[in-house]
């Protein structure tokens, strides 16, 4: 049998007005000395002004990193401020890419890190994955995952909600992701879990149900997603693989990456891209539609901001963004035509 191994989380701490409790959460986990916050502009004044004294309580030396973009250079200059600082944990504060950029310098350094989301944009605030740019993939790298995850709802509630709403399209997304691992496991081979799958399913399940408690902004609602998008990334290790979660509606996202001149949130673009999947899976994409519309995330090519024109091109980049990664749109994907045919008749663009 093939060795099979999972990294998991050690702790993962959810609760609404939690902050206070993140300096002996730090010291339950054994670290001392020095720590490294790695953040965005938006969160410096945030990390500074509450999170970096409630460590420093915990007598902790606290260090910061601002970075800017996704991209190979933040994670070298993270580099270089681990080797120079020589911290015992790095923190990864804010949204997707703060966390990224501290995932994979801190993998690349061999030091723990932690998550701590301000936002739930994404299944990367848990994930052993990282999304930079310049690594040569338009797709997603594996790194390892948090050694904990600290996600205080009041936080992320205070966000703007389009960051929310890219969330649950994020994980709605895992509806399709899951069909098309299970077609690849029926063509190809292709080892397939069953409990990393099933984990996914139950996330997006999650948001179906929910739709509308999330759209009015309630706590609870909140915490699901947050819970959900930490059960994803968890499905992700156990896994092995960004299977469970990531099929041809992500493919079709890094694509858009690619060629649209401003391209939308990561989910945004994988909650439609997910419509078009789902349509060519012969599964419910109305429902899709519906409940992306129910908590105000785009269902469009007019929502998301991006001309049909980039859809259609990006529809029949799919097969080629992972070629080692068999999906509904097959080996020869989708010609121009058929792929405005799909596009039209699963409202995405009119």
């Amino acid at each position: 049998m093939r060795l099979h191994c999972m990294q998991l989380p050690r702790e993962v701490i959810v609760g609404s007005d939690i902050i206070g409790a993140f300096g002996d959460l730090c010291k339950k986990l054994g670290f001392k000395g020095k720590v490294l916050i790695v953040t965005g502009p938006r969160m410096i004044s945030f990390a500074k002004s509450k999170v970096g004294p409630i460590l420093q309580e915990a007598s902790f030396d606290v260090c910061y990193l601002v970075v800017e973009d996704s991209t190979i250079f933040w994670v070298k200059r993270a580099e270089e401020r681990i080797c120079e600082e020589a911290p015992s944990f790095v923190i990864g504060l804010g949204g997707g890419r703060d966390i990224d950029i501290a995932k994979l310098s801190s993998a690349n350094k061999g030091v723990p890190f932690i998550s701590f989301p301000t936002t739930a944009s994404h299944d990367g605030i848990a994930s052993p994955q990282a999304s930079i740019k310049g690594l040569g993939k338009p797709y997603s790298v594996r790194c390892h995952a948090p050694i904990a995850i600290f996600a205080d709802i009041s936080v992320i509630s205070s966000s703007p909600y389009r960051f929310i709403a890219s969330g649950c399209g994020d994980i709605l997304a895992k509806y399709t992701a899951v069909r098309d691992w299970r077609l690849a496991h029926k063509i190809r081979g292709e080892y397939y879990g069953d409990y990393a799958a099933e984990l996914a399913l139950m996330s997006s399940r999650l948001i179906m149900r929910n739709a509308s408690a999330i759209r009015r902004l309630s706590r609870d609602a909140v915490k699901t997603v947050v819970e959900a998008l930490i059960s994803c990334g968890v499905a992700i290790s156990i896994a092995g693989s960004s299977r469970p979660c990531s099929g041809s509606e992500h493919m079709f996202s890094h694509a858009l990456n690619m060629i649209a001149p401003k391209p939308a949130l990561h989910g945004e673009q994988c909650g439609v891209g997910a419509i078009m999947s789902a349509y060519l899976q012969g599964a419910n994409w109305k429902l899709l539609r519906t409940v992306l519309t129910k908590v105000g995330a785009p269902s469009t090519a007019d929502e998301l901001g991006i001309k049909p024109r980039y859809i259609i091109e990006a529809l029949t980049m799919v097969h080629k963004i992972r070629p080692d990664r068999y999906t509904v749109f097959g080996d020869n994907g989708l010609t121009a035509t058929q792929a405005e045919r799909v596009a039209r008749a699963s409202k995405v663009i009119t």
